[in-house]
């Protein structure tokens, strides 16, 4: 039985290497982590360090031939979801092996080779400047002289890095000098690249490429938020953008392919449509990560992507892409139909640290990866519940892809509804926090117009004044003076927090999991529930009924919720 190495042992190669098994083949899975969660599901494991491609090409070398008597046991070298797409390339290439040449899998690993190419074939993406660590250690207008920019905003990012680590958005000098620092520090080469900012809608785009032609296999709108950071909150497979602009991003994704020499394997896009048109965010030589290849277009198209590259990777027809894909109408660009909509939802959390996690709209939240349906009966919609944290977990305000709480997936023949559940699930897992924490007190204690962290409820600043104005010197003596203020009402059920909740569901959330707080200030409470949302409010809530019991502003016991 002849071999297939997989790049990668975590949650996002889980689809490879089913695959792979399902096609008949042993995995051979490298990871630097040997504790990766799909270790396991491996014939064979070794822990190797993914840029290592020295490495990776011996071992890929003993794989070839295990009993140095035969060779050919290698059948093809694959990654998903990583950002070491040129190391597959490098160990495909040196084993004979079909995939993008080492070179193009460069141009599309690194930032500056990527635009550098975009810029030579005429492909629209931001103007650049390469920075290197001297130039990082120098001050701003140093730096912006050099670089040739002359206004704000602009967009800081490792040349070498994915997860949006290290990557925000600098809209002045002050901002610029300890972003390019952090932003070298997240690059394995220690080089950033300082871009214009590009404004407009973004989306994801999957492709296969071969002979010769582009098959667009997943199209979705990413759903970015809370600068200066770049934080996707999810997506929507498909997109509902009208067929010219899917084509005209179609055919930027294809031109910028070209530019890099891709030829054989998968793609990805991060694209933008500005008000100048499309312009190229990135091209991975690789499938998506966050969810995309692997769960929510085989959802919304019923194709398993993952194998159809896989099949690339061995040499082998994707006869189910060819027999499914179709041409545009008025690009000619291929595509697979999607005939539902399949949403990934990510869900956050506050500063602290994890006490339990409560989820009321299921009967139990699960511990670790699980589907939807060994689990949750709550709605035939949710296909998977994906937790990153639990208890005992310390917990932040992500300023990358890494640094959120979950993700849900939903899938429906309706749009709307694969939205809605999406959402709805989201809103319904709460993760309650250790009283007395110096991180959780420090956030709850900015003021509600902090930029960011932002505040769950973002209202205007004559709503907040008048309704702090009408608590003043009164404290809570009954359920009652907990209802919604007047003041508030308008905005009960239009705004929402970071997980999709609205002022009204947190509030009837909290009736469900409060504990005693007769007496607390109902300045206290408000504040601690505009700022924090439902978890700031039971944080509160807990730390002043815990408070009024005898407990120490140190104590170390909890409060039970």
């Amino acid at each position: 039985m002849r071999t297939i190495l997989i790049l990668g042992a975590g949650l996002m190669q889980k689809p490879a290497i089913e695959a792979a098994s399902r096609l008949g083949y042993k995995v051979a899975v490298v990871d630097g982590n040997p504790n990766a969660v799909c270790v396991t599901l491996a014939d064979a494991f070794e822990p190797v360090d993914l840029k290592d491609r020295d490495a990776l090409l011996s071992f890929a070398r003993k794989l070839d031939s295990p009993d140095d008597k035969n060779s050919g046991n290698l059948a093809g070298v694959f990654t998903a979801g990583t950002d070491f797409s040129a190391s597959v390339s490098y160990v495909a290439e040196n084993m004979n092996l079909p995939g993008h040449s080492f070179e193009a899998a460069l141009n599309a690993s690194d930032k500056v080779r990527m635009r550098s190419c975009f810029a030579a074939a005429g492909v629209p993406s931001p103007r650049f400047f390469n920075v290197t660590v001297d130039v990082a250690e120098k001050n701003a207008d140093d730096i912006m002289q050099e670089a040739g920019f002359t206004a704000f905003p602009l967009v800081v990012k490792p040349v070498d890095n994915m997860g949006g680590r290290g990557c925000r958005m600098v809209r002045s000098k002050e901002e610029l000098s300890e972003a390019v620092k952090i932003a070298v520090q997240f690059s394995r080469t220690r080089r950033a690249i300082l871009e214009e900012y590009m404004p407009g809608r973004e989306f994801s785009i999957d492709a296969l490429v071969f002979d010769g032609e582009v098959t667009i296999t997943g199209f979705a709108d990413r759903h970015i938020y809370y600068p200066p950071y770049f934080i996707e909150m999810g997506h929507t497979m498909p997109t509902v953008i009208n067929e010219k602009e899917w084509c005209d991003l179609a055919e930027t994704f294809r031109d910028g392919i070209k530019a890099l020499g891709l030829t054989h394997g998968a793609a990805k896009a991060d694209i933008k449509l500005t008000p100048s048109g499309p312009m190229i965010g990135e091209i991975a030589a690789r499938l998506s990560g966050g969810y995309m290849s692997g769960w929510t277009f085989p959802y919304a198209s019923g194709m398993n992507l993952t194998e159809q590259a896989l099949l690339l990777a061995l040499g082998k027809r994707p006869d189910e892409l060819l027999s499914k894909r179709v041409r545009t109408d008025v690009s000619g660009v291929w595509n697979i139909k999607t005939e539902k909509t399949s949403a990934e939802r990510a869900w956050l959390s506050i500063p602290g640290r994890i006490e339990k996690v409560v989820n009321p709209l299921f009967d139990r939240l699960p511990g670790s990866v699980t589907t939807a349906s060994s689990e949750c009966e709550a709605s035939p919609f949710i296909k998977d519940v994906l937790p990153r944290c639990s208890a005992g977990d310390e917990v932040s305000f992500p300023v990358n892809n890494v640094g959120k709480c979950g993700n849900i997936i939903s899938c429906s023949a309706d749009y709307e509804e694969a939205v809605f559940e999406a959402e709805n699930a989201v809103a319904s897992i709460v993760p309650l926090l250790v009283m007395n924490t110096p991180e959780t007190d420090a956030f709850l204690s900015e003021p509600l117009d902090t930029e960011y962290p932002p505040s769950a409820f973002v209202l205007p600043e004559k709503i907040y004044a008048e309704l702090f104005a009408e608590c003043k010197g009164k404290s809570i003596s009954s359920s009652d003076e907990i209802k919604l203020p007047e003041i508030i009402k308008p905005y009960a059920e239009n705004i929402k927090d970071w997980n999709k909740r609205s002022i009204k569901k947190s509030l009837e959330l909290f009736e469900t999991l409060k504990t005693s707080f007769f007496g607390m200030p109902l300045d206290l409470f408000w504040k601690a529930f505009l700022r924090g949302g439902i978890q700031g409010i039971l944080y509160e809530v807990s730390k002043y009924a815990g408070e009024k019991n005898g407990y120490g502003e140190n104590d170390s016991r909890k409060c039970a919720y």
